[in-house]
């Protein structure tokens, strides 16, 4: 008996390559993982050929993601990432909550500072930004929101990596970055000293790693067990100095937010 296209039974040994056929949930969300900074509106024929699923596959998956809201197609025909998704994300405890709490806090430290601000949480390896704040005078910076950088390269990276379980730890020193600019520290035995200064002074410092005129400072935010589960950082511009004068706002802000998620301590 035949097993249709889009059944969860695996291939026969040898066929796609002696791997299982993807499943039905399998190609759904290979068709969602085609999207990214890059790539936010793409055609049926173009989300295919990221996706590597016949053009017929594609428009099934693709059918049934813009019915359920997932995605939504453009009067052009192409498609983009749908609001339904955005409403499921926000159950997140990580995400939109953790933003709420942290959210007047962060706006009291873009205030007192005018620099950029971010709030970021730890995926695996990577750090992933739930909210920033700037201004036109603070110095650029490539972050956004949702978007992904490895842990060692940026100050609320290196928060989470430095209060990160010891597996975790292990794999970032062992598998460092590639160079994003000539300060980019990829050796691991200086990653994990950074790692170790973070988790002493309870501020990490970031210089120059990912573009080579911004410096970023953040500290650790606590949940009710102490637990760290956050980190609230600030990027200026490099070579200004102003780490010791921003560093003590940088913690009131962190210690707010953790006292807003029921941590007790001071």
């Amino acid at each position: 008996m035949p097993v249709a296209e889009d059944s969860a039974v695996p291939a026969p040994a040898g066929q796609d390559g002696g791997r299982p056929a993807r499943t039905v949930a399998d190609r759904l969300l290979g068709v969602l993982d085609a999207f990214d900074q890059t790539h936010r509106r793409l055609t049926l024929s173009e989300l295919a050929r990221r996706t590597g699923l016949p053009l017929a596959t594609t428009h099934r998956m693709v059918a049934r993601l813009t019915c359920w809201g997932a995605l939504e197609r453009a009067e052009d025909g192409s498609y983009t990432i749908g609001l339904r998704l955005w409403e499921v994300a926000a159950l997140a405890p990580r995400g939109l909550g953790l933003r709420e709490a942290a959210l007047p806090y962060l706006e009291d430290l873009y205030e007192a500072t005018h620099e950029n601000v971010h709030l970021a949480v730890a995926d695996g390896v990577e750090t992933v930004y739930i909210e920033r704040l700037s201004g036109r005078e603070a110095v650029g910076v490539l972050s956004r929101v949702g978007a992904r950088w490895p842990l060692s390269v940026t100050g609320v990276g290196l928060v989470l990596a430095a209060h990160a379980a010891p597996a975790v730890q292990s794999a970032v020193c062992a598998h460092p970055p590639r160079a994003f600019t000539p300060y980019t520290i990829t050796d691991p035995a200086r990653i994990r000293a950074m790692l170790a200064e973070v988790r002493r002074t309870g501020l990490a410092v970031s210089d120059r790693q990912i573009t080579d005129d911004a410096l970023s400072a953040a500290a650790p935010i606590r949940s009710a067990d102490g637990t760290v589960v956050a980190a609230v950082g600030l990027v200026v511009r490099a070579g200004e100095g102003r780490v010791p004068e921003l560093a003590p706002t940088l913690r009131v802000a962190a210690r707010g937010i953790s006292r807003a998620l029921g941590w007790p301590g001071n």
